[in-house]
């Protein structure tokens, strides 16, 4: 049997973790399938094939380019039944959790969701799922044939030399009453690199006392190439603005490295940076309890540790 991996697309380009999910569902099934839906830039195609898929169906509906729920999920549950493919592999986010929801009620399949490792196939078909926002993991096992895995960001690491895949276009048959709901317009959130995806995150709080105090956070995450973020006290006092607010009430992110700048590590911060690879804290105060949650702590006044760290890093460049 084959396995469909779903991707998704930023102005063109396709997303890390949709890479990530192509080379998850390689590692599960020989036979990997991905499908985009929309414009395509120069050389993506070429990033789905070294990624492990051997195919890749391109929707060029202009209809469909715009994140419809409704009509992705009719496409892709028609493009698992036309390319036989037992599997769907996607990446959790605001667009793949409702689309693999309703897939696997299309087509009948077991919904695994906020998978972090690799299946356990020695006996059965078991994953491991991370629960209650990343404080534990539950091994979870499917006994149906059909299966729709989502995958958490840095699951897996990207394969690169999987080879060409073909592409084929794709032309759904989808109902117009999959267009009930009509996307009018998108606001994208601005910035060099967006929290949801970015493999670096640079965080500040309360500890840099004040807006004017934030570019030191921006140099260091421009030098990184990181995302920047902030605790909830400093969006809720308009230091920063709230697309950039970290935590259990705002965005969660799973980067390689999360930077906690200056914040105390509040357990609805931490709810929402759990996933991270790995957290370094920089904070003055010892006793402050992100310390107990980071993989490396500097105890130091940030004004004095920052722009050290980022002369260090340019250096290093």
């Amino acid at each position: 049997m084959s396995a469909l991996a779903f991707i998704e697309l930023d102005e063109g380009t396709i997303k890390k973790s949709s890479l990530e999910a192509i080379t998850y569902a390689s590692a599960v099934e020989a036979d990997v399938i991905a499908i985009a839906f929309g414009a395509l830039n120069d050389g993506e195609a070429d990033k789905v094939g070294a990624a492990g898929a051997k195919k890749l169906l391109h929707v060029t509906d202009e209809k469909l380019s715009t994140g419809n729920i409704m009509a992705y999920s009719s496409a892709i549950a028609e493009a698992m039944i036309s390319e036989g493919a037992s599997l769907l592999v996607l990446a959790k986010s605001s667009l793949g959790d409702p689309v693999a929801a309703r897939v696997s009620i299309k087509i009948g399949a077991s919904l695994l969701t906020n998978i972090v490792e690799l299946p356990d196939t020695d006996a059965g078909f078991k994953v491991k799922n991370s629960i209650y926002t990343g404080k534990a993991f539950a091994i979870t096992e499917s006994k149906e044939e059909k299966k729709i895995l989502v995958i958490k960001k840095n699951a897996i690491e990207i394969k690169e030399d999987g080879g060409t895949a073909t592409v084929e276009v794709f032309t759904p048959t989808i109902a117009e009453s999959d267009f009930k709901v009509k996307v009018t317009s998108r606001d994208k959130t601005e910035g060099v690199v967006l929290l949801p995806e970015a493999d670096i995150v640079v965080s500040g709080g309360r500890g840099l006392k004040g807006p004017e105090n934030w570019a030191m956070i921006e140099e260091l995450a421009r030098t990184l190439g990181a995302a920047t973020g902030c605790s909830k006290p400093v969006s809720d006092m308009d230091w920063r603005p709230h697309h950039e607010h970290v935590g259990q009430t705002g965005v969660k992110v799973s980067p390689s490295l999360y930077v906690a700048v200056g914040i105390s590590g509040a357990i609805q911060h931490l709810a929402g940076v759990n996933s991270s690879k790995y957290i370094l804290v920089v904070n003055k105060d010892p006793e402050a309890p992100f310390f107990k949650a980071a993989d490396y702590g500097v105890v130091g006044d940030a004004f004095d540790v920052i722009p050290k760290l980022t002369e260090a890093i340019k250096a290093q460049q």
